[in-house]
Parts: structure tokens; C-alpha cells; sequence
């Protein structure tokens, strides 16, 4: 773009602006290296036309793409869907090799190349897709490009709408220009990402063996017959006592039945004969001034199975005043009650505030179990508490449901030996995840060196 700047102008030639907009009189400076030849976007990604109306009576595959690089992938976890059951009739078939990004997620790093098992799938106009000149641009390395944090605060600028709308200007995206090394130099950098990915995926499966193993370790000591978790229905009609039904609704009915799976080897006791259950609140957002504290106040968001040493929030000792948030001491456990965090845990390494939605675990009986015990046991039955949310949009638990839910109680000696072990693995597990992020910072450093000031 030719551009004259003076102190008090700053004027661009008309042809050169592609839109209205302060954004596009002056070109974004990313902060490229300029020891490569500058090239605009468009010059080597087309956008593609390929249109299909959705037939009702037809099975489509569906298209996502994760942020941050996390690849382009198949939606409903690799479902086909009945054009029936889709909206928007008019969508893009994407093919194998076609870059593609989401106008929504492009300013948090969602870009990527579609894989072949995607060939034919379908998208929205949420999500366009480009063919690549590849005598011109490796795709993967504008991938890589587009995903570094510079580019990133750029779409970021160019994105406009609603907070969680939010979409890309994609005339603002193709216009921008980016350093084009030779194919030569594009490869051998997309070689040294794929050395590195290839390490970490190595580093991923590791982490699922050991967590999966840890698993198995639980039920094993505890005894625990797996098997038995699932309802059993014989025959047409199902029978069940009127003490059995914890709620009214299909879902709860053998509850107890689906608890009473428990260890063949120690008596079970519900969480209440063991502890307190308490519950926190959330102070009125609408006075500020209560949320200018310094009394650390936990939400469901915050819970990710580890130890809380601060939180995001933090609120006065009028908030929790004149509101139900209740200060509970180190130690105690946390668990989320509501939504996609059901179950999700955290122990308190602070003293600490929590919302409505999060049970607390106070007060346990430390002479009959360990609370690290209490702890870990709760971080193997995530999945249980799920199955028993109810409610419609957003499921959830209550407190009624965490006091009367069993735990096997072994002996204090064995409770000690497991969460030896268990510390053991989690030692093992967060080594394996600092590995994977100086990998990932090692990779990021070599692109930022190659391609950025």
C-alpha cells in the first residue's frame, strides 16, 4: 500500500483500501521479519464456491476447527447428521488440502487444513474455505503463521459484532501481508513443527495411560465391582421399590441400586457420616465495591482437580456479609455442581469464598478418613456425578445428592498407601505436561525467531 505520512495526516491511495474502515487506510504491522519477501494472503488462497443445498434424506459429515491449532475435526465426534436435522440448508463442501478458519474463533487461533477423512464434508459460511496455491505457500505454514500470538492480536482487530460473536473481517485478512520464504525454507520449518508434535502427541498418550492406570489402581484396592454400575432390566417391565427412588423422575429411579455397587472389601458410608456439606453464594454484581476485596471467591470454572492457591475474583468482607458466600478454611474439598464442570473437584490451599454452584466439603472426620483420600476417591467418580444431573439447558447436581453419595472406607493405613501412590502418579502426570509445554515453547520460539523481528 502506498502510503504518505505526515505529522498531523496520514493519507492511502484510493485503489488500495478494500473497505470503509480505519483498519484498512493502514496496514497492520505484525512485526514480520523483513528479511523475506513480503506477500498478501490473497494472492495465494481462492476462496471456494463449492455450494450444496442440504437434502433432507441425505447423511452429512460436519466440520469444527479447535483453537489454538488444534487442528480441523469432525463435529458430533465423527456422527454423520440427517440434512433433516440441519438448519442452514445452504453450506460449503470442503475438500481434502483446503485451508479453513472460523470467522468466530479466527482471533483465538482457529485456522487449519482439512484432513482427507473430512473430503466432502460441510460447513457453514461461519467457516471459509480457501484452495492454496501451493507453488506458492506450504499450507500448513500459513497454519503456523496465522496460529502465532502477532497474527493472532490482528484478527483479533479485525474481528467486529457482539462479545461472543465476534467475527473476522476476512477482506481485512486476505489483504494482509505475511514473509514468504522459499518452498525450501516453508518445508523444512513445517518439518521441525511436525518433529516436535509428533513428541508431544508421544507425551499425550502417557498422560492417558497413567490417569487410565491411576483408574484401575482405585478400583482394584477399593474392590470395587465395575460391572455392576449398569441397570439391569429383565424383561419388559421394570420393578422398583418406593424407597429406592431418591427423586421423582426415569433417571433416579434405582439410584441406590446403581450405589450399592460398591467394595467387596470395606464398608461404604455416605459422604454426611464423614463430613459437612456447605455451599457458598454469589454477592450482588450489582455493587462493585464488593467484588474490590481481597477474599478469594472460587467459581465452577476454577475447579480442575488441583490444589487453589488464588482465583480470578476476589470480594470484601461486606460482600460475603450480605450474601450466602461463606469463608472456609484450608484443606477443605470443592466440588462443581452445575453444568459441563459437574464433578470437577479442587482442595483449598487458601482460605476461600465460593458461588452457589460449588459444594464444599468441610469439617472431615480426619481420625476415620484422610482428606486427600476423600479427595482423590471423589476425582474417580466425575463421570458418576454426571449421570446423576437432572434439569433441562443445564444439568446439575445439589448438595442432597453429594452427602448421600458412598465411599468405600478402607482402613487409614491403606488410605495412606493409595494416596502415596496416587501423588506418585500425579507427580508423574504434571512432569509429563511441563515436558509438553517446553516443547511447545520451543517450537513457538523457532517460528517467532524465523519469521518475526
Amino acid at each position: 500500500m502506498t502510503k504518505i505520512t505526515n505529522k498531523f495526516l496520514h493519507l492511502a491511495n484510493y485503489k488500495d483500501i478494500p473497505n470503509w474502515s480505519v483498519q484498512y487506510a493502514d496496514e497492520e504491522d505484525i512485526g514480520f521479519t523483513k528479511k523475506y519477501p513480503m506477500a498478501r494472503i490473497g494472492s495465494f488462497l481462492v476462496k471456494s464456491h463449492d455450494v450444496i443445498e442440504v437434502q433432507d434424506d441425505i447423511e452429512y459429515k460436519q466440520v469444527t476447527i479447535k483453537i489454538n491449532n488444534g487442528g480441523v475435526v469432525p463435529r458430533n465426534d465423527g456422527a454423520t447428521i440427517k440434512g433433516l436435522k440441519i438448519g442452514t440448508k445452504r453450506q460449503h463442501v470442503v475438500h481434502a488440502g483446503q485451508f479453513i478458519m472460523s470467522k468466530i474463533d479466527a482471533r483465538n487461533g482457529a485456522y487449519g487444513i482439512v484432513p482427507e477423512e473430512l473430503e466432502g464434508a460441510i460447513v457453514t459460511n461461519d467457516f471459509p474455505v480457501f484452495d492454496v496455491d501451493a507453488e506458492k505457500i506450504v499450507p500448513l505454514f500459513l497454519v503456523l503463521i496465522s496460529t502465532t500470538d502477532n497474527f493472532i492480536e490482528f484478527a483479533r482487530k479485525c474481528s467486529s459484532g457482539t462479545t461472543n460473536r465476534k467475527r473476522i473481517d476476512i477482506d481485512a485478512f486476505l489483504n494482509q501481508k505475511i514473509p514468504l520464504p522459499s518452498i525450501g525454507e516453508q518445508k523444512d520449518i513445517v518439518k521441525k513443527y511436525h518433529t516436535v508434535l509428533k513428541a508431544t502427541k508421544t507425551i499425550e498418550a502417557k498422560i492417558i495411560t497413567e490417569k487410565k492406570a491411576c483408574l484401575e489402581y482405585w478400583v482394584n484396592s477399593l474392590g470395587i465391582d465395575v460391572s455392576s454400575r449398569e441397570r439391569v432390566i429383565d424383561g419388559k417391565l421394570s420393578f422398583t421399590k418406593l424407597s429406592s427412588i431418591s427423586k421423582w423422575g426415569v433417571d433416579f429411579i434405582n439410584d441406590k441400586k446403581k450405589q450399592e455397587q460398591f467394595s467387596k472389601y470395606y464398608k461404604s458410608f455416605q459422604i454426611k457420616d464423614i463430613c459437612k456439606i456447605g455451599s457458598g453464594g454469589t454477592p450482588s454484581r450489582g455493587n462493585e465495591k464488593y467484588y474490590c476485596g481481597n477474599i478469594p471467591w472460587i467459581k465452577t470454572g476454577e475447579l480442575n482437580d488441583d490444589i487453589i492457591t488464588d482465583t480470578e475474583e476476589k470480594i470484601t468482607q461486606e460482600a460475603v456479609d450480605n450474601s450466602s458466600a461463606k469463608l472456609y478454611p484450608i484443606n477443605c474439598i470443592v466440588m462443581a455442581m452445575y453444568g459441563a464442570t459437574i464433578g470437577k473437584t479442587a482442595k483449598l490451599g487458601i482460605e476461600a469464598t465460593t458461588n452457589q454452584a460449588c459444594a464444599v466439603l468441610y469439617n472431615i472426620a480426619h481420625s476415620f478418613v484422610d482428606t486427600d483420600f476423600l479427595w482423590f476417591y471423589l476425582q474417580t467418580q466425575t463421570n458418576k456425578f454426571k449421570e446423576l444431573a437432572y434439569g433441562g439447558a443445564q444439568p446439575n447436581i445439589n448438595a442432597g445428592i453429594v452427602a448421600n453419595y458412598l465411599i468405600p472406607i478402607p482402613p487409614m493405613a491403606e488410605q495412606l498407601n493409595m494416596v502415596e501412590h496416587t501423588k506418585n502418579t500425579r507427580i508423574l502426570i504434571q512432569s509429563l505436561k511441563n515436558e509438553i509445554s517446553q516443547k511447545t515453547l520451543e517450537v513457538n520460539n523457532l517460528i517467532n525467531s524465523i519469521l518475526f523481528k
